[in-house]
């Protein structure tokens, strides 16, 4: 492929990939919890116990803003901190039952509106939109595995 091609290749992709994020934070995602208290709360669902610097890191937040975070989320019920077994001296972060609750209940309503989303779209827009997803989502989780993998604009470090 030349540079032409894959400099245009790239701008479409930018482009499409920059319309869907615009979707998803502006019309699908509630604003119960800020964006960072829900991939919080979804990371320690995922990935629990883990380290408070940790935890910041794969978030790229500072950790004093990742203490404040979970100190909030301490206070609605959702996160506790725990001893870690192999280090006394270190508190972990993990997710509590009322807070495991809370995601499943935000991924089912999420999935709600985008399902009530797609019912909006002609039966053959939605195929095709099916179609491209299918074949997309295996490109995407290789996006966000290589993005782990970078450095962040801001020169914070990638997310774990």
């Amino acid at each position: 492929m030349n540079r032409t091609r894959a400099g245009q290749n790239h701008e479409v992709i930018a482009d499409a990939l920059s319309e869907v994020a615009i979707l998803m934070v502006r019309h699908l995602v509630d604003r119960e919890l800020s964006l960072t208290a829900a991939s919080t709360l979804d990371r320690l669902g995922r990935e629990a116990p883990v380290r408070l610097t940790a935890l910041a890191a794969a978030e790229g937040i500072a950790q004093p803003s990742m203490t404040q975070l979970v100190k909030r989320l301490e206070q609605q019920g959702l996160v506790r901190r725990v001893s870690d077994p192999e280090d006394g001296r270190v508190a972990l972060v993990t997710v509590t039952n009322a807070g495991q609750k809370l995601r499943a209940e935000r991924q089912r309503a999420y999935h709600a509106r985008l399902a009530d989303l797609a019912a909006s779209l002609p039966a053959e827009d939605e195929e095709v939109l099916a179609t491209a997803m299918r074949a997309a989502l295996p490109v995407v989780r290789q996006l966000i595995h290589n993005a782990t993998k970078r450095p962040r604009p801001n020169g914070a470090p990638a997310a774990p």
